[in-house]
């Protein structure tokens, strides 16, 4: 089925606005003129004297640590400006397989390495998914305070300039590429908790500064629904810590959630329980409430040794790029509908906005613009968007009512949607469908929703 649907909507993704430009293909081929149009731009931007060209990067996440690593290994002199070096966001912490090699992840920041998951549906149905993963494959499960901080030192480590400090404003360039001022409070250990207004001059900024982007309301990037994440860290016995080992679970229903799914995710000592929320903000502690009963036997007794809540963007901004400016991660809205995933994304957008920053200025020998940072822009929706879509579709499906999640539990239980499902999401590319497999499947879908409303329309016989 996620073959199916990726192939329906590849070269779907509709140009913004922002994207129109001067059309030059009447004197040149078609697979040339852009190729062209941009070495001519780049050669034709100013050099940068006496000096590398500077970057700010706004917030230490995990986009912000790729991004920052990545500038400085690039020859870019680097300031990454982050207020909670503790923090600890309330995430399931899920990175895929992909994620370790492709960004050199030791193993020991991995607290677990999930091979099992039990998606559990309104009426308590279990099903067990993992059955296809090979022996080397894993989910990996980390805490956000440990990744986010392994990121940011390794940045230093490449010869960024790492601050402890809280991005208030910027100032915009007076003049074609003069610099951005970045205003903000300094709190290093000179200045004992009171802070230090400072200032900073770069030629160029990465938003990285998650779902309520400062960073973003400077270039006026527009708004965008959020969803909001409650989590609370349970220590549980070691007797039960024990069952969740290599475990995950997922909770689907109205209880939990009506739009998205409660989790209890295993950590180094302790399970991460939470849910999320768009449509009923409101009434996050008491979907909290009802995912702590519904694994009730299995964390009863346990200490919450940590309550955390903060929004979760739920589709891009009108707006992720402005003359030298970029967004990335949260700050631009790249999480997935239906899984929630946003740790690798972010990542991931932090580094290729970044590669983009580098060669656009020939290793920061030369100033960039616009054009340098739409390259990333372009890479990254022709990459991912298919996917964004098609989550967000199969969320409007299956997360409507609970006979609908009724059947998306059982369709989970199909052998070939697990390995579907597990091959794109540990090494984030579209698994190769078999076209007979793919029918059968879209055949039991649809039996499965049939099922699912007659269920629903004998639910409301009873309600009347």
């Amino acid at each position: 089925m996620a073959s199916i649907a990726l192939k329906t909507f590849i070269g779907l993704r509709q140009s913004s606005p922002e994207n129109n430009s001067i059309n030059f293909s009447k004197s040149l081929p078609t697979n040339q003129t852009h190729r062209r149009l941009r070495i001519n731009a780049s050669k034709s931007s100013p050099r940068v004297t006496g000096r590398n060209l500077r970057v700010a990067v706004v917030g230490g996440g995990p986009a912000g640590g790729a991004a920052a690593e990545t500038l400085a290994k690039g020859g870019i002199e680097t300031f990454l400006i982050e207020r909670k070096m503790d923090n600890c966001k309330p995430c399931g912490g899920a990175i895929p397989l992909c994620m370790v090699g492709e960004f050199d992840l030791p193993l020991d920041i991995i607290d677990r390495k999930v091979t099992k998951m039990k998606m559990i549906s309104p009426s308590n149905v279990a099903v067990d998914i993992g059955q296809t993963l090979k022996s080397h494959e894993y989910i990996g499960m980390v805490r956000r305070e440990v990744l986010d901080a392994y990121l940011r030192d390794r940045a230093a480590e490449a010869g960024a300039s790492v601050l402890n400090g809280l991005f208030l404003r910027m100032d915009m360039p007076k003049a074609p590429n003069s610099p951005y001022v970045l205003h903000y409070t300094s709190y290093d250990s000179k200045t004992n908790g009171a802070g230090e207004k400072c200032t900073l001059e770069v030629d160029a900024v990465i938003g990285a500064d998650g779902a309520n982007s400062r960073v973003a309301k400077s270039i006026n990037a527009g708004d965008y629904e959020y969803a909001i994440a409650f989590q609370e860290r349970i220590r549980i016995s070691d007797d039960k810590m024990k069952y969740y080992e290599n475990l995950a679970e997922m909770y689907v229903g109205d209880d939990v959630s009506p739009d998205f799914y409660g989790w209890v995710f295993p950590k180094c000592d302790h399970v991460a329980v939470g849910t999320g929320t768009v449509t009923h903000k409101a009434d996050i502690k008491k979907f909290q409430l009802a995912t702590r009963l519904r694994a009730d036997s299995k964390i009863t007794g346990g200490k919450i040794i940590r309550v955390e809540a903060h929004p979760i963007p739920e589709h891009p901004r009108p707006r992720r790029l402005q003359d030298r400016v970029a967004l990335v991660g949260d700050a631009a809205g790249y999480v997935t509908k239906c899984s929630g995933e946003g740790i690798y994304f972010a990542a991931k957008s932090g580094r290729m906005c970044a590669e983009a920053i580098v060669e656009g200025s020939e290793n920061g020998k030369r100033m960039v613009d616009e054009s340098d940072l739409r390259k990333y822009l372009e890479k990254w929706d022709k990459t991912y968007w298919p996917t964004y879509k098609v989550l967000d579709i199969l969320q409007k499906v299956f997360y409507r009512s609970n006979p609908a999640r009724e059947a998306f539990v059982e369709m989970c239980a199909d052998e070939y949607v697990q390995k579907m499902t597990f091959d794109s999401y540990l090494y984030k590319k579209v698994a190769p469908g078999n076209p007979i497999e793919d029918l059968k499947l879209a055949v039991n879908t649809i039996g499965s929703l049939v099922r699912a409303n007659a269920l629903r329309r004998e639910m409301d016989k009873l309600s009347v």
